[in-house]
């Protein structure tokens, strides 16, 4: 059922961006609906295999907010201490500070919580349905490396399509090499607040809405070359300093969440 879901999942969603740019005119729509097969297709597979006891507990979890407020900061807060850290970093080291971005402070938290719905189109498919059959077959912190590669293969695309998009023309190497350990940081938050999708689709809009604070973007001449910032390489190596510490820990923390499928 696993890859049955990434092939799908990454099949429909390819698709969908290849008309989405050979369709301008529709282009949004179209873009929109191919984001959204991460969880589309999570639902069909769940409603197929388990039937509706199996989606109730799957939309269960996309509402657990029922957490602590620790794992609140740490889902707002993880990416972006990390950037600002790479910042500091790179000013003792060299005397100079990264380019820092314009948005306003105040509007960040609105932005986090508008996205957050779109964020449901990934993440009821990446942490809701894929993360806990991963987990269960080769423990949560091998299993969210692996969802990390292939979360980061499904953006493939867009790296060399679709002008305007975030991910367009940036690299596509060092993308991966950054979404691995932060899938596994999501991981951790997975497992410690009761699979909760709910604070992974917090998780996953405040990565998004904070990426321009520290002006950190994995630019490059091309999709596929490894040229970059200085503080793009010290965010990269901190994501994984960070994911050492999870991988760890997770060996540790027992977690499972009843699957039948």
């Amino acid at each position: 059922m696993t890859f049955r879901f990434f092939y799908y999942t990454i099949a429909l969603s390819w698709l969908g961006f290849a008309l989405a740019s050979y369709m301008p005119k529709f282009g949004n729509a179209i873009f929109l609906l191919a984001v959204f097969m991460p969880a589309l297709v999570a639902i069909w597979l769940t409603g197929t295999k388990q039937g509706e006891a199996g989606l109730r507990a799957l939309f269960a979890r996309v509402f657990e907010w029922r957490v602590g407020w620790k794992w609140y900061v740490f889902a707002i807060g993880y990416m972006l201490a990390i950037r600002l850290a790479a910042a500091a970093i790179q000013r003792l080291a060299t005397g100079t500070w990264p380019q820092f971005g314009n948005e306003s402070w105040f509007l960040i938290p609105m932005a986090i919580t508008i996205s957050m719905p779109v964020q449901a189109g990934e993440e009821i498919g990446w942490r809701g349905y894929a993360l806990p059959r991963l987990g269960a077959k080769y423990g949560y912190g091998i299993g969210s490396a692996i969802l990390g590669v292939l979360w980061a293969l499904w953006h493939l695309p867009v790296f060399f399509m679709l002008p305007g998009n975030g991910n367009y023309g940036q690299s596509f190497p060092l993308f991966l090499a950054g979404v691995i350990p932060l899938s596994i940081a999501m991981g951790w938050l997975f497992v410690n607040t009761k699979g909760s999708i709910l604070l992974a689709m917090l998780m996953h809009a405040a990565v998004n809405n904070t990426h321009d604070i520290v002006q950190s973007g994995y630019a490059a001449v091309s999709p596929l070359s490894l040229n970059t910032t200085l503080v793009a390489w010290l965010t990269i190596a901190l994501l994984w300093i960070g994911a050492g510490y999870f991988l760890v820990r997770m060996r540790h923390t027992p977690f499972q969440i009843r699957l039948s499928a």
